[in-house]
Protein backbone atom coordinates (compact mmCIF):
# COMPACT_ATOMS: atom_id res chain seq x y z
CA UNK A 1 0.00 0.00 0.00
CA UNK A 2 1.18 3.14 -0.88
CA UNK A 3 0.74 6.29 2.01
CA UNK A 4 0.09 9.47 0.10
CA UNK A 5 1.15 12.37 2.08
CA UNK A 6 0.42 16.04 1.95
CA UNK A 7 3.19 18.38 3.55
CA UNK A 8 1.56 21.26 4.55
CA UNK A 9 4.50 24.48 5.95
CA UNK A 10 5.18 27.78 5.20
CA UNK A 11 8.63 27.13 5.12
CA UNK A 12 10.00 25.94 1.61
CA UNK A 13 13.11 24.84 2.84
CA UNK A 14 11.35 22.98 5.30
CA UNK A 15 8.60 21.31 2.74
CA UNK A 16 11.31 20.42 0.18
CA UNK A 17 13.13 18.35 3.25
CA UNK A 18 10.09 16.70 4.18
CA UNK A 19 9.79 15.79 0.60
CA UNK A 20 12.67 14.18 -0.07
CA UNK A 21 13.04 12.83 2.99
CA UNK A 22 9.46 10.40 2.34
CA UNK A 23 9.68 10.18 -1.27
CA UNK A 24 12.75 8.15 -0.94
CA UNK A 25 10.67 5.57 0.86
CA UNK A 26 9.03 2.89 -2.23
CA UNK A 27 5.93 2.82 0.12
CA UNK A 28 5.45 6.79 0.45
CA UNK A 29 4.57 9.38 -1.74
CA UNK A 30 3.94 13.13 -1.36
CA UNK A 31 0.82 14.10 -3.52
CA UNK A 32 1.34 18.22 -2.37
CA UNK A 33 2.73 20.09 -0.61
CA UNK A 34 1.43 23.59 0.66
CA UNK A 35 2.12 27.03 2.18
CA UNK A 36 -0.82 27.78 4.41
CA UNK A 37 -3.52 26.47 6.38
CA UNK A 38 -6.32 27.13 4.04
CA UNK A 39 -4.31 25.37 1.22
CA UNK A 40 -3.99 22.26 3.31
CA UNK A 41 -7.78 21.99 4.04
CA UNK A 42 -8.09 22.27 0.09
CA UNK A 43 -5.12 20.20 -0.60
CA UNK A 44 -6.75 17.27 1.94
CA UNK A 45 -10.22 17.52 0.02
CA UNK A 46 -8.64 17.53 -3.30
CA UNK A 47 -6.20 14.68 -3.09
CA UNK A 48 -7.67 12.50 0.28
CA UNK A 49 -4.40 12.12 1.84
CA UNK A 50 -4.04 9.10 4.12
CA UNK A 51 -1.43 11.77 6.49
CA UNK A 52 -1.28 15.07 7.10
CA UNK A 53 2.21 16.66 8.02
CA UNK A 54 0.76 20.01 10.16
CA UNK A 55 3.00 22.88 10.97
CA UNK A 56 1.07 24.96 13.77
CA UNK A 57 2.18 28.55 13.14
CA UNK A 58 1.21 29.08 9.54
CA UNK A 59 -0.39 32.28 7.39
CA UNK A 60 -4.54 32.17 7.36
CA UNK A 61 -5.30 29.31 9.22
CA UNK A 62 -3.04 27.70 12.05
CA UNK A 63 -2.30 24.08 12.16
CA UNK A 64 -4.80 24.30 15.18
CA UNK A 65 -7.41 25.20 13.21
CA UNK A 66 -7.10 23.07 10.61
CA UNK A 67 -6.97 20.41 12.88
CA UNK A 68 -9.88 21.38 14.17
CA UNK A 69 -12.08 21.52 10.56
CA UNK A 70 -10.70 18.09 9.85
CA UNK A 71 -11.43 16.51 12.86
CA UNK A 72 -13.46 13.49 12.09
CA UNK A 73 -13.10 9.82 11.19
CA UNK A 74 -13.34 9.79 7.11
CA UNK A 75 -10.44 12.52 7.23
CA UNK A 76 -6.26 12.16 6.37
CA UNK A 77 -4.66 11.50 10.08
CA UNK A 78 -2.69 13.92 11.44
CA UNK A 79 0.67 14.98 12.63
CA UNK A 80 1.85 17.90 13.82
CA UNK A 81 5.66 18.54 13.41
CA UNK A 82 6.51 21.94 14.97
CA UNK A 83 9.74 24.19 16.40
CA UNK A 84 8.45 23.95 19.99
CA UNK A 85 8.48 21.22 22.39
CA UNK A 86 6.89 23.27 25.29
CA UNK A 87 3.97 25.05 23.52
CA UNK A 88 0.23 24.95 24.58
CA UNK A 89 -0.16 24.38 20.38
CA UNK A 90 1.04 21.34 20.60
CA UNK A 91 -1.60 20.42 23.77
CA UNK A 92 -4.34 22.07 21.90
CA UNK A 93 -3.51 20.36 18.21
CA UNK A 94 -3.68 16.58 20.72
CA UNK A 95 -6.94 17.67 21.85
CA UNK A 96 -8.34 18.68 18.77
CA UNK A 97 -7.46 14.92 17.13
CA UNK A 98 -3.94 14.53 15.71
CA UNK A 99 -2.17 11.43 16.64
CA UNK A 100 0.97 12.39 16.78
CA UNK A 101 3.64 15.44 16.60
CA UNK A 102 7.53 15.83 16.10
CA UNK A 103 9.70 17.97 16.38
CA UNK A 104 11.09 19.79 13.16
CA UNK A 105 14.88 18.60 13.97
CA UNK A 106 13.87 15.03 13.98
CA UNK A 107 15.84 12.16 12.40
CA UNK A 108 14.58 11.42 9.18
CA UNK A 109 14.00 7.79 10.14
CA UNK A 110 11.38 9.04 12.99
CA UNK A 111 9.74 11.20 10.38
CA UNK A 112 9.13 8.13 8.34
CA UNK A 113 8.07 6.22 11.24
CA UNK A 114 5.67 8.83 12.17
CA UNK A 115 4.06 8.64 8.44
CA UNK A 116 3.73 5.13 8.82
CA UNK A 117 2.59 4.62 12.27
CA UNK A 118 -0.02 7.60 11.66
CA UNK A 119 -1.31 5.82 8.00
CA UNK A 120 -2.54 2.49 10.06
CA UNK A 121 -4.18 4.94 12.85
CA UNK A 122 -1.38 4.51 15.22
CA UNK A 123 0.87 7.31 16.89
CA UNK A 124 4.43 8.17 16.93
CA UNK A 125 5.58 10.81 19.47
CA UNK A 126 8.60 11.23 20.35
CA UNK A 127 8.51 9.91 24.16
CA UNK A 128 10.72 12.57 25.84
CA UNK A 129 8.75 15.69 24.30
CA UNK A 130 5.46 13.92 25.41
CA UNK A 131 6.37 13.02 28.71
CA UNK A 132 8.04 16.47 29.04
CA UNK A 133 4.91 18.14 27.03
CA UNK A 134 1.86 16.48 29.50
CA UNK A 135 3.67 17.35 32.51
CA UNK A 136 4.74 20.65 32.35
CA UNK A 137 1.19 21.78 30.99
CA UNK A 138 -1.06 19.12 32.77
CA UNK A 139 -0.91 21.10 36.40
CA UNK A 140 -1.72 24.67 34.62
CA UNK A 141 -4.88 23.07 32.84
CA UNK A 142 -8.08 23.32 33.74
CA UNK A 143 -9.64 20.79 35.61
CA UNK A 144 -13.65 21.33 33.84
CA UNK A 145 -12.61 19.88 30.38
CA UNK A 146 -11.51 16.39 31.86
CA UNK A 147 -13.09 13.33 30.46
CA UNK A 148 -14.16 10.29 32.39
CA UNK A 149 -14.27 7.02 31.27
CA UNK A 150 -17.34 5.75 30.46
CA UNK A 151 -16.45 2.32 32.98
CA UNK A 152 -13.69 2.33 35.51
CA UNK A 153 -9.98 1.28 34.15
CA UNK A 154 -8.80 -2.44 35.64
CA UNK A 155 -5.88 -1.90 37.69
CA UNK A 156 -3.84 -3.72 34.96
CA UNK A 157 -5.15 -0.68 32.44
CA UNK A 158 -3.93 1.81 34.90
CA UNK A 159 -0.80 0.32 34.92
CA UNK A 160 -0.40 0.24 30.80
CA UNK A 161 -1.72 3.67 30.49
CA UNK A 162 0.60 4.68 33.45
CA UNK A 163 3.35 3.14 31.09
CA UNK A 164 2.15 5.06 27.76
CA UNK A 165 1.96 8.35 29.61
CA UNK A 166 5.82 8.04 30.19
CA UNK A 167 6.12 7.47 26.69
CA UNK A 168 6.95 3.55 26.21
CA UNK A 169 6.38 2.02 23.38
CA UNK A 170 3.84 -1.23 23.35
CA UNK A 171 6.98 -3.44 23.03
CA UNK A 172 8.36 -1.30 26.04
CA UNK A 173 5.14 -1.86 28.18
CA UNK A 174 4.79 -5.47 27.19
CA UNK A 175 8.68 -5.73 28.59
CA UNK A 176 7.66 -4.20 31.69
CA UNK A 177 4.53 -5.75 32.64
CA UNK A 178 5.27 -9.42 31.66
CA UNK A 179 2.65 -9.81 29.21
CA UNK A 180 2.39 -9.98 25.96
CA UNK A 181 2.18 -7.68 23.05
CA UNK A 182 -1.21 -8.45 22.47
CA UNK A 183 -2.26 -8.25 25.72
CA UNK A 184 -0.94 -4.92 25.93
CA UNK A 185 -2.83 -3.74 22.67
CA UNK A 186 -6.20 -5.28 24.18
CA UNK A 187 -6.16 -3.08 27.04
CA UNK A 188 -5.23 -0.02 25.12
CA UNK A 189 -7.93 -0.83 22.92
CA UNK A 190 -10.08 -0.94 26.13
CA UNK A 191 -8.74 1.73 27.85
CA UNK A 192 -9.59 3.86 24.34
CA UNK A 193 -12.97 3.17 23.64
CA UNK A 194 -13.63 3.53 27.75
CA UNK A 195 -12.29 7.18 27.64
CA UNK A 196 -13.83 7.57 23.87
CA UNK A 197 -10.21 8.92 23.16
CA UNK A 198 -8.87 9.37 19.49
CA UNK A 199 -5.52 7.67 19.76
CA UNK A 200 -3.19 7.00 22.33
CA UNK A 201 -1.77 10.29 22.58
CA UNK A 202 -4.98 11.31 24.20
CA UNK A 203 -5.14 8.79 26.40
CA UNK A 204 -1.81 10.33 27.88
CA UNK A 205 -2.86 13.38 28.12
CA UNK A 206 -5.60 12.23 30.35
CA UNK A 207 -3.54 10.56 32.07
CA UNK A 208 -1.44 13.25 33.03
CA UNK A 209 -4.57 15.68 33.44
CA UNK A 210 -5.67 13.27 35.95
CA UNK A 211 -2.90 12.60 37.58
CA UNK A 212 -2.63 8.81 36.94
CA UNK A 213 0.50 9.30 35.26
CA UNK A 214 1.87 10.88 38.31
CA UNK A 215 0.58 7.71 40.78
CA UNK A 216 2.93 4.67 41.40
CA UNK A 217 1.53 1.29 41.37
Amino acid sequence: MTIRVVIADDQEMVRTGFRMILESQPDIEVVADVVDGEAALTAAARHRPDVLLLDIRMPKLDGLEVTRRLSGDDTPHIVIVTTFDLDEYVHAALHGGACGFLLKDASPAMLVEAVRAAAVGDSLVSPAITVRLLRELAPRLPATGTRHPAEPLTERERDVVRCLARGLTNAEIAEELYVSLSTVKTHLANVQAKLDARNRVEIAAWAWETGLAATTT
